[in-house]
């Protein structure tokens, strides 16, 4: 099937499940052989308002509803919650069960994905939510002289709910940083030394951490999120890259 049949395919099959009202031929058949014809020339408006889907993704959404927040996936910049400040959450409703699957879903996309930390936006739910872990595993998958020049240490899952930061050592460090939110790309993020952050756990309990070296840049990492800043907005932008640019040109 050419892209040209394919297209008058969809205006005719979009115009059939529109809500059906009488009107003369001639001002039926003129727009949808205007629109068609707009179409197979492949005209792209350039609002950013119009959402473009092709005829079996929108069977799809008729059959399969939109998933909701919490997502099985991270939200991709472009996403306006990505930009947003997270709210706080009411203390007293840490133990709910609404709070509590926000924070095993952030648990399983985390681990799913095999990255070191997290923040409820990246799932689509604006509140001030984070979680982050740094197995062995993830240790050992680094050269000795890694470890030591990024400064990096394990640690177990941690949760913060309503975290603030505070800066124990202000000299700061640049190295290459990635995001889940925005999915092939890395750059150059200058980061502080050592902070300490404090909240509450998954359990509503307060709990503060002093980390230094990556366990550091993680939880700056995640604390940006919460204020609707992401690490393209820090980094050096000469040092930004895509992960498989030199498999592109192979």
């Amino acid at each position: 099937m050419t892209s040209k049949t394919a297209s008058r395919l969809l205006c005719l099959a979009q115009w059939s499940l529109a809500p059906k009202r009488h009107f003369p031929v001639s001002q039926v058949c003129m727009p949808i052989a205007t629109a068609c014809s707009a179409s197979s020339a492949q005209v792209r408006p350039h609002s950013s308002e119009v959402k473009h889907r092709t005829y079996w993704q929108y069977l799809k959404r008729k059959v399969i509803k939109p998933s909701s927040p919490p997502y099985k996936h991270v939200c991709q910049v472009g996403d306006p919650i990505l930009r947003s400040k997270a709210s706080q959450v009411d203390p007293t409703q840490i133990n709910s069960p609404e709070i509590q699957k926000v924070i095993r879903t952030l648990v399983k996309v985390m681990r799913k994905l095999d990255c070191v930390g997290l923040s409820a936006p990246q799932v689509g739910v604006p509140l001030q939510i984070l979680v982050a872990e740094y197995s062995e595993r993830m240790l050992y998958e680094n050269r000795p002289s890694e470890r030591e020049a990024k400064g990096l240490q394990p640690f177990p899952l941690k949760v913060f709910v309503n975290p603030s930061l505070r800066v124990l050592d202000s000299r700061t460090a640049s190295f290459p940083e990635a995001c889940e939110s925005i999915s092939g790309f890395c750059a150059c993020v200058p980061r502080y030394h050592s902070v300490e952050i404090a909240g509450l756990n998954e359990r509503g309990e307060p709990v503060t951490w002093e980390a230094s070296g990556w366990p550091a840049r993680i939880i700056q990492h995640e604390m940006d999120h919460l204020s609707g800043v992401l690490y393209i907005d820090k980094m050096d932008s000469k040092t930004f890259i895509n992960f498989v640019w030199m498999e592109e040109n192979e």
